[in-house]
């Protein structure tokens, strides 16, 4: 039996994916919960499992390609089960009902399918589909006989041929529809001025599914497309029409965009200019976009307001530097990061109001119960934020080991969204590259964010004597709607007192 696979929804609420890798190819062996492909989710890089035991059939989506949830991506012929094949029935009666008067056997042979095994990529699958070319039936030139995009063109050409010898209604052929839309293109060999094909004007035109969508994705209009074809008195257009009018446009196009840039030359000419450079193009999509999506509704939803202070942090710089070479001896990376989530909860015990969400549905602050602070880790994909849970009930390097963990895991997109989820408070350290005063963004629907400068050796005056120090500053981020500003100080004030005197936090 052939079992489609359709595309999960590997996140809560997703809607879409990108197809990042496949990790199989078609004629694959694969066992059930084999991973066979990678997925980008809005959060992170996961992979997708095989549902069955059997062999890889067909691969349906191209690396690279955003795909809807409930889309079948692969298909797989499931072991100790005899095949079976359907037709498609949807996509039978749409054409029919579109084309009224087309012969009951004219779709035939997409209906069957031969007993051996079919090679081809997802794309040139694809392109049989947009020029309604029975797969099955190509004979294929490539290595072990695998399917070209070429094979599919010269048996799309070849089943142009012979329409060319069956009368059509109006007493012409597809071939004389394809001349007479690159007639003008013709013209310029000829010393004319290029123009578009000529347009048809028509209310209504028939067309197969795969040549509609042909004309969606070259974004032509098949009402235009110029055709001397009939169906039962209507104009019916082809695949080859629509190419042959897409890419007379596109040549018509093209030779406008020349003489404009060799007016433009000829301007730059005259004057003095220099060479600019082109322009790069990066997808906004996947977690950027998520992240991009996150920051403004915090930013246009809640009201910050940003409290700066510094707080002088040599004793602990001291006390990392006693312990950081015990804590590589028990395979621990220990960061000033662990002390700071410590010196956090100690402020978020005292003041709770910090660690809260505002149910703006029910008009209640919900004070959380759970004391769940993230890191906001760059990586090549953007901004992310691991949750390290439960850090109240944690020691020092059991905190520095999964902090550490997560961090690597976002940064190689390894990372499940169920481990950024369900923070309560986050913080940011932008001091890692240097900054000392920032106004971070809260990561709704927390109420607060603390954000990290770089620690510095600067001139204070310590018992009457100017001394260096190292200090490090500190940006707290409040949603004023929750969160008050004298509470806000107060909370950076307790957090400042756990700093300045690191044997506090032993009592934490």
């Amino acid at each position: 039996m052939v079992r489609e696979f359709k595309l999960p929804d590997v996140g809560e609420g997703l809607t879409e994916a990108e197809i990042v890798s496949w990790l199989v190819e078609e004629g694959d062996r694969v066992s059930e919960d084999q991973p066979v492909a990678e997925v980008e989710t809005d959060k992170a890089v996961v992979e997708v499992p095989a549902p069955v035991n059997g062999t890889v059939r067909e691969i349906l989506a191209e690396e690279g390609e955003m795909v809807p949830v409930g889309t079948v991506i692969i298909t797989f012929d499931v072991d100790g089960e005899k095949e079976e094949i359907e037709a498609d029935a949807e996509t039978e009666a749409e054409q029919e009902a579109e084309t009224s008067a087309e012969p009951a056997d004219a779709d035939a042979d997409a209906d069957t399918e031969t007993g051996g095994r079919t090679f081809a990529a997802p794309s040139t699958r694809r392109l049989a589909r947009e020029l309604e070319v029975d797969i099955e039936a190509v004979e294929g030139s490539g290595p072990g006989g695998r399917i070209t995009e070429g094979d599919v063109r010269a048996a799309a050409e070849a089943a142009d041929a012979d329409a060319e010898s069956e009368p059509e209604t109006a007493g012409s052929t597809a071939t004389d529809a394809t001349e007479s839309a690159v007639r003008a293109v013709d013209e310029d060999e000829a010393g004319e001025d290029v123009q578009p094909a000529e347009a048809a004007d028509r209310d209504r035109t028939l067309a197969a599914p795969a040549t509609r969508k042909l004309a969606d994705e070259e974004g032509i209009d098949i009402d235009s497309v110029p055709t001397d074809r009939t169906r039962d008195g209507e104009p019916f257009v082809t695949p080859a029409e629509i190419d042959a009018y897409a890419e007379a446009q596109k040549r018509a196009q093209a030779a406008d965009a020349e003489a404009v840039s060799a007016g433009s030359e000829a301007g730059a000419d005259r004057g003095t200019a220099g060479a600019a450079g082109e322009d790069e193009r990066i997808p906004y999509r996947g977690i950027r976009r998520t992240i991009g999506q996150q920051m403004e509704r915090s930013k246009s939803t809640v009201p910050h307001a940003t409290h700066h202070d510094e707080v002088d942090v040599t004793a602990l710089v001291e006390a990392r530097g006693r312990l950081k070479d015990r804590a590589e001896e028990r395979g621990s990376d220990l960061s000033y990061m662990p002390f700071v989530i410590k010196a956090v909860v100690a402020g978020l015990r005292e003041y709770p109001i910090l660690n809260s969400q505002l149910d703006e549905e029910n008009e209640e602050i919900v004070l959380r119960g759970e004391y769940n602070v993230g890191v906001a880790t760059a990586t090549d994909a953007g901004l992310m934020v691991p949750v390290v849970e439960s850090a109240d009930r944690k020691g020092l390097l059991e905190i520095a080991d999964e902090m550490n963990e997560l961090i690597g895991k976002a940064r190689d997109r390894s990372i499940s969204p169920d481990e950024m989820r369900g923070g309560t408070f986050s913080i940011t350290n932008f001091g890692a590259i240097g900054g000392e005063y920032a106004n971070p963004i809260i990561n709704y629907p927390e109420t607060a964010i603390l954000g990290l400068g770089a620690i510095k050796e600067k001139p204070r005056v310590v018992d009457g004597e100017i001394v260096p120090r190292h200090v490090m500053t500190m940006s707290l981020a409040v949603d004023h709607r929750v969160v008050d500003g004298a509470d806000a100080a107060q909370f950076v004030n307790t957090v400042k007192e756990h700093l300045r005197s690191p044997e506090l936090l032993l009592l934490e």
